[in-house]
């Protein structure tokens, strides 16, 4: 039997896809609360990781060893950068996932680990830096929904949350960028490693660089980006699409 795992950071990103599982059973992997179930003709594994790089890597992981995974997919909320042109609620669909933090500081600013020139991952000649090419963005098509858009683009991955516009402006030129979180990066390492397609899917839930919290809106974003997720799960049954 080969799974489907459904990874989120938080309780509150998954809640929807929870109540949608059937035939649940609960298991406890390695101090974590795991949730095996079916949904829309999935064999299901659901995951809340935790916060940041390290909690995410290490429930990719986990699942990954203990579990026979078809694809990964990470879903919940995220920030978008200034120039990207989605509003809270939107939803962002990955292309790329990059590491934001990962490299050197020098006199002119950042630079990427190639400054370095050693590589997180080589896989035979290909070597991997800071960025991981997503394999599966397609099955979500541009354009609205009626309540929400939908936009694909390259996501950066940071351990510090961008809180200044300056800051937000600065990476989402660097990189391109439209959307930022704090996980996604590293569960794109961990299926690549593990030769694992990965879907990353982000409910927009404020602008970078605008840290006033009544501004924000975590509900709409999660519920919207639930939306879509289950929605995509419907569309893409086992042998019907992406997933097989």
């Amino acid at each position: 039997m080969k799974f489907l795992a459904l990874l989120s950071s938080m309780p509150f990103e998954s809640d929807q896809v929870l109540d949608a599982l059937r035939n649940v059973r609960v298991l406890n992997i390695a101090g974590k609360t795991v949730y095996r179930g079916r949904l829309s003709g999935h064999d299901i594994i659901l995951l809340n990781t935790g916060i940041g790089k390290v909690n995410a890597a290490h429930s990719a992981t986990c699942i990954i060893e203990y579990f026979q995974v078809k694809q990964v997919v990470n879903f919940g909320v995220g920030g978008a950068y200034p120039q990207s042109g989605l509003k809270i609620g939107d939803i962002a669909v990955a292309s790329k996932e990059i590491y934001g933090d990962e490299g050197v500081i020098t006199s002119k600013g950042w630079d990427s680990l190639r400054k370095i020139g050693i590589p997180l991952l080589q896989d035979g000649t290909k070597k991997y830096f800071n960025e991981f090419t997503l394999s599966l963005n397609r099955p979500f098509e541009k354009g609205g929904r009626g309540d929400f858009q939908i936009k694909r683009g390259n996501f950066v991955t940071v351990s510090a949350t961008t809180g200044a516009q300056r800051r937000a402006i600065e990476l989402g030129k660097r990189f391109n960028a439209i959307c930022e979180n704090m996980e996604g990066a590293a569960v794109a390492h961990v299926c690549t490693i593990y030769k694992i397609p990965f879907l990353e899917v982000r409910g927009i839930s404020n602008v970078t660089g605008v840290r006033d919290k009544r501004k924000w809106d975590l509900k709409l974003a999660s519920g919207n980006c639930q939306k879509a997720v289950l929605e995509f799960m419907t569309r893409y049954k086992n042998g019907n699409g992406r997933f097989k």
